[in-house]
């Protein structure tokens, strides 16, 4: 069993104000997607310039936050919100879901698709095989904060984890979810994306690659405790959101194939 590292969340305070790892993790996902899309769009042939990746970008930082909350709110907390509106404007309480953000970002790409006069899926093609690189902070922020943690486990890389109540050896999924979500999908995508491929091809990947890595994952990771399991002792809501991903984005990817042949 593995000893898990007592880290202070909040990284640094100026008087009043705590910056906590988490909120830094999230900036450095965004910075680092920033980077990245950068560098392809000095790619020869690039249809992209620095200002572009800069704004898109941007709009998709605003549809992460308002789509993560409001997927949490929806997907995860009805009850909270249920019996407090204003629960959904109490960010530091935390709770923020992918699916929700995901779908965020899918708007922000609509938006700025017809801001900049490119096709659906010039943008989220674009932009999608650098989206790992913020899932794979942002579980660690949640390592930090020693949340979202596994199911039971007497594997020797388990951990007690402060925040459960009855300190039991746990498997460190988030870190799994780092690892598959961001490490993994991200290689795969920035490979896969460096020739060209049929519009909507690599949009079709990022959902069939994070769908089968989050559903993997769910058999090791903990529900949510007032959630709980939605079917015997292993469906879980992040299944149930993550298995239609992969159904659409296989059939993205076919019909981005096909169309192209045709």
């Amino acid at each position: 069993m593995l000893t898990f590292p007592q880290i202070d969340p909040i990284a640094f305070s100026l008087g009043p104000l705590s910056v906590h790892w988490y909120g830094l993790t999230y900036l450095v996902g965004f910075l680092g997607a920033w980077w990245l899309g950068t560098v392809r769009a000095q790619r020869e042939g690039s249809l992209w310039t620095k200002d572009q990746v800069g704004d898109l970008i941007f709009y998709g930082a605003i549809g992460v936050i308002i789509g993560g909350r409001l997927g949490y709110g929806i997907f995860y907390g009805a009850d909270q919100w249920a019996k407090d509106w204003l629960w959904i404007f109490k960010v530091q309480q935390g709770g923020m879901s992918f699916h929700g953000g995901m779908l965020g970002v899918l708007t922000a790409f609509a938006w700025f698709a017809r801001k900049t006069n490119k096709t659906y899926f010039q943008v989220a093609d674009f932009i999608v095989p650098m989206v790992p690189v913020g899932l794979a902070t942002g579980r660690f922020g949640n390592f930090i904060n020693a949340e979202l943690w596994g199911r039971p486990s007497d594997m020797p890389w388990a951990m007690i984890f402060p925040t459960d109540a009855l300190q039991l050896p746990r498997h460190p999924s988030m870190l799994y979810e780092g690892l598959l979500e961001g490490i993994v999908l991200f290689s795969v995508l920035w490979i896969y994306s460096r020739k060209p491929r049929p519009a909507g091809a690599v949009t079709g990947l990022f959902g069939v690659g994070y769908g089968m890595a989050r559903t993997f994952v769910e058999f090791f990771r903990e529900p949510d405790a007032h959630i709980g399991y939605l079917a015997g002792d292993w469906l879980t809501m992040g299944m149930v959101l993550s298995i239609p991903m992969i159904i659409a984005g296989a059939a993205i990817m076919v019909w981005a194939y096909r169309r192209e042949q045709a």
